[in-house]
């Protein structure tokens, strides 16, 4: 935070933060908004922890907390802080604080990384190509000028014939209040063309579109303009996993959504995200979720039925 005297600020904000979300997310899950871009949850209990993609977007808190696990590393964030990706990458969430009396509230907003470069160039910010690449997920401090700015974008919410003109700048001030943070700079490389960055966040984008197919990582490579080991260098700093564990990852989320969401047999959620074998598919996904597909989706709806609560 910037300084004691911003606490006031930051108390206002999330108050009026908190109201807004209640308003518009005014039961248990998630909720999407009259503006193409933003989420909003609400979760009076814990749950079971779920998982997807995350694409480029800020996740912020008013009311309790939430870790994001990637790979076997986990952020937690609050009202006192954002979590924010740069790139795709196969999360999963939890919701560690909530309660019927204070029950967890959050909003997701999405952008393009693109956006993030043009007002970079706009702040007539030089962004310096770095050598090394990192991790497409960080947690950054809240400031009182971000969380106002939320606000004001949640604000919209209440005019909705305002939301075409206003909402795309009010989201370009929050993308800015990011860009003026310590990770600003870092945040930046992803959209920067030619950086080690940018040639991994379009292989990722590549590999979440054609997941089901066979992953060649020589092409993959090829397209990102460096070699196999740079290429396995770089991808593992900014997603903390190899591409054929990321793939597989995704594979598996993707599985999971179709048994839970479609009551998909085990084996045609196999084969539609591109395993050819059903026991190998069978064996992953304990391996990963700790149970046997079927099962492990049973006691998920259990869970879900209990708390009411699907979150990404």
């Amino acid at each position: 935070m910037e300084s004691k005297n911003e606490f006031p600020r930051m108390e206002q904000a999330l108050r009026q933060l908190a109201i807004l979300i209640r308003r518009h997310a005014p039961s248990d899950g998630t909720h999407q908004t009259a503006i193409p871009s933003l989420k909003l949850m609400q979760a009076t209990q814990l749950a079971e922890p779920l998982e997807s993609v995350y694409k480029p977007s800020i996740c912020v808190v008013a009311q309790g907390a939430k870790t994001a696990t990637l790979a076997r590393e986990t952020y937690r964030y609050d009202p006192s802080n954002y979590l924010i990706t740069s790139v795709e990458l196969p999360i999963i969430g939890k919701i560690v604080e909530a309660s019927p009396g204070i029950p967890y509230l959050s909003l997701k907003l999405s952008f393009d990384i693109d956006v993030i470069l043009d007002i970079a160039k706009e702040m007539n910010r030089d962004v310096p190509v770095q050598a090394n690449t990192c991790r497409g997920i960080t947690r950054n401090e809240m400031s009182p000028a971000l969380l106002e700015a939320t606000v004001r974008l949640m604000d919209l919410l209440n005019t909705p014939k305002d939301i075409p003109i206003l909402a795309p700048l009010v989201t370009r001030e929050i993308l800015y209040r990011v860009l003026q943070s310590e990770q600003g700079a870092v945040i930046s490389q992803f959209a920067v063309i030619g950086s080690q960055a940018h040639h991994i966040a379009q292989a990722i984008q590549l590999i979440n579109r054609h997941f089901d197919r066979p992953l060649v990582i020589e092409e993959l490579a090829k397209t990102a303009n460096m070699s196999t080991s740079a290429f396995h260098k770089h991808f593992k700093r900014v997603t903390a996993l190899s591409p054929l564990q990321y793939q597989k990852t995704v594979r598996l989320q993707a599985a999971r959504s179709l048994i839970l969401t479609e009551s998909m047999q085990a084996s045609d959620a196999a084969y539609r995200v591109g395993y050819e074998s059903p026991s190998q598919f069978s064996r992953e996904y304990a391996r990963m979720y700790g149970r046997p597909p079927m099962l492990d989706v049973q006691q998920l709806r259990g869970s879900i039925a209990g708390s009411g609560v699907l979150h990404d």
